[in-house]
């Protein structure tokens, strides 16, 4: 086949619906850059494309010519035809490595040592990468490699005797209340003194924030110089990062009123900045992909903790890694049994694979054990001692879950062991209690819940509208009533796997809202109406609105028919004129993926009439651990549940194998 031939074929596949136009596009510019590259590369350069769109960051060329197709998704008759067209480039190929005929592509480097090329494609260690994405993996696994070796200075943590001994009291003083078991907690805090990188993962409920604001408190009293460390607080939404916020100071301010003057907790406490979204933490400049702070223009900060971490996408870590300033520590917070980033890359995934807390046979050294021994008092079980890899020494992963310890925290356990007839048996033994399934035959079953809830799990989003209603007659009682219809609607949500189709976002949101205005709870006039929840769907700093942030319509203060969109950060009432809002979308249904970060009372989870790739074990634990008091799971078939519980989502990347 000729590279012309080879084009009209993946125009074929395109008109398919196998791959996008974004993809022949990329194949056509690689031809159009060098009329000489093979119809074999081509092919891997649309796939390549069609993979980074699906959140890989590379194309695995082994298991092409292994004949494995999965990754794609495509229909079976998708895959016969590219296994078919694969085979017959690939003949006498070694390990689906065509390096013979793709050696001397202008188009391609191969094995690069460095980011200076110019190709657009990299191929490295039998991944074929769009540069962009090999580039960021190359920069990750630089910066925290680099981190992860980075010793700290004398005084700035405890790296003298007298300094192990400061920070021992500080963590006995900080953990007082720990029991005889094991404490990871304050473990985490402890290897966090040691290198300039540490991740600390767990499930909801796990105490990742209530560590992390022991951890500033201990870097605040170790830090030796005269003004307190520069503290800075994010997360990928805005959601997320007010929560964060929220979690630091409540902690903070439990342990100024029980310990504070023993610890040194001082005027810094107060003084902290607001927790900000990535983006503006960054400082976004419109219409580029780049941010004020970079490696030129470094964040001015000495500790920055980043909550939520698992939705941190490979772009964004690589360019929050090269902000960070060298002498500054980063500490990843999040639960890697989470959905990934939507787009490329799973970076927590990567950075927690093979960890000590998990029982890796090679997990936390000698040094390491004898280091958490001096400074926090704790001697480690034989199981996590070995000889792990560097990052392995700055990970912890916390377990016990004080939140999450009822029916849900079990459901949420069951499912991420694969235990499919534990959850189904959980959900279907009390149709009232805090968790419950009910099989339906039609999208429509879910409406009644989505208004009313259901008996044991109070909720819906009849509250929220009737508090609406009730609409303070003052205009200064308006904020106190904004805020609470806010948190009346969020107390309760519908999620869903899908975005089309009478299961997915795009028909619930349409039946949920017709069946409200039918029941008398809202009126609906055009676009716009009180009482509409919307969800930002692009950044706009400009407006100060930023992906993934939930808003409701309401009137004005003083009634007057201007409509506004409120949302609520922390305790904060910021508002938009809806006139200004042009990338929003209805919220009585959402996805799983634009819920994290998010916390509700009750959650609906609505799964798809039929299988789809994105029907996950990490989607569904993921939409059942947005629940904090009461969830329900909605669908067709108990076999539902099972396939996802079997089914893990999967990232093809290099990263692990450059941080090796």
């Amino acid at each position: 086949m000729t590279p012309t031939q080879m084009l009209q074929a993946l125009e074929s596949w395109r008109d398919a619906g196998w791959l996008r136009r974004l993809d022949v596009a990329f194949a056509r510019f690689i031809h159009e850059l060098d009329a000489d590259a093979p119809a074999s590369l081509l092919l891997a350069a649309a796939l390549a494309a069609h993979l980074e769109g699906r959140g890989h960051s590379a194309l695995p060329l082994a298991e092409l010519a292994a004949g494995t197709d999965a990754l794609l998704g495509w229909p079976l008759e998708g895959g016969a035809a590219l296994r078919q067209t694969w085979a017959e480039h690939m003949a006498g190929s070694e390990g689906g490595e065509p390096q013979p005929a793709w050696q001397s592509q202008r188009v391609l480097e191969i094995d690069s040592e460095d980011d200076a090329g110019a190709s657009p494609l990299v191929l490295c260690r039998g991944l074929l990468y769009l540069r962009r994405y090999w580039r960021y993996e190359s920069r990750v696994a630089v910066q925290i490699n680099a981190r992860v070796g980075q010793a700290t200075e004398p005084g700035e943590a405890a790296a003298t005797a007298t300094d192990k001994a400061t920070a021992r009291r500080l963590l006995d003083e900080l953990f007082a209340t720990a029991g005889p078991e094991l404490d990871w907690q304050k473990i985490a805090c402890a290897l966090a003194l040691r290198s300039h990188f540490t991740i600390i993962t767990g499930g909801p409920g796990t105490g990742k924030t209530y560590t992390a604001a022991r951890l500033l408190v201990l870097l605040q009293g170790l830090h030796a110089g005269a003004q307190p460390l520069r503290v800075a607080l994010a997360a990928p939404t805005g959601k997320a990062a007010a929560r964060l916020r929220q979690s630091i100071q409540k902690a903070l301010h439990g342990l100024r009123d029980s310990i504070g003057e023993s610890v040194g907790i001082g005027e810094w406490a107060d003084q902290l900045a607001p927790a900000r979204t990535l983006h503006a933490l960054l400082g976004t400049l419109p219409g580029t992909r780049r941010f004020r702070h970079d490696a030129t223009n470094p964040l001015d900060v000495d500790l920055l903790i980043v909550d939520e971490a698992s939705m941190v996408h490979l772009e964004m870590m690589a360019q929050l890694l090269e902000a960070l300033p060298a002498g500054a520590r980063l500490v990843l917070l999040g639960d890697r049994d989470q959905l990934a980033s939507v787009e490329a890359g799973a970076v927590l995934g990567d950075l927690c694979e093979g960890n000590a807390s998990h029982g890796d046979a090679h997990g936390y050294g000698p040094e390491t054990a004898a280091w958490i021994g001096d400074v926090s008092g704790q001697t480690l079980p034989p199981p996590t001692v070995g000889q792990g890899a560097g990052l392995t020494q700055q990970t912890v992963v916390l377990r016990k879950s004080r939140r999450f310890d009822g029916p849900i925290g079990q459901l949420a356990l069951a499912l991420n062991a694969g235990n499919a007839a534990s959850a189904v048996e959980m959900l279907q033994s009390r149709a009232d209690g805090p968790i419950a399934m009910r099989l339906v035959a039609s999208a429509g079953a879910v409406l009644p819940v989505a208004i009313d809830g259901r008996d044991g799990a109070p909720g819906g989003y009849r509250a929220y509208l009737e508090q609406i209603s009730q609409r303070p007659a003052s205009g200064e009682a308006f904020d106190d009533w904004a805020k609470a219809v806010l948190r009346s609607f969020d107390s309760f949500r519908v999620l869903t796997a899908v975005r089309e189709g009478p299961w997915g976002v795009a028909g619930l949101n349409a039946a949920i809202e017709r069946a409200l205005a039918e029941a008398g709870l809202l009126q609906r006039r055009g676009e716009w109406y009180e009482g509409r929840p919307v969800i930002v769907t692009r950044n706009d700093a400009s407006l100060g609105v930023f992906n993934g942030d939930v808003g409701v319509v309401l009137r004005g203060p003083t009634g007057e028919s201007t409509l506004r969109c409120y949302f609520l950060d922390g305790d904060e009432l910021r508002s938009v004129s809806v006139g200004r809002l042009a990338d929003v979308e209805t919220a009585f249904a959402m996805t799983v993926h634009k819920s994290q970060g998010s916390e509700f009372t009750h959650v609906l989870l609505v799964l798809p009439d039929e299988d789809v790739p994105v029907l996950t074990r990490e989607l569904v634990y993921t939409g059942i651990t947005r629940a904090s008091a009461a969830f329900t799971l909605i669908g067709k078939s108990t076999e539902q549940l099972a396939v996802a519980a079997h089914r893990l989502t999967r990232r093809v990347s290099g990263l692990r194998a450059m941080l090796a």
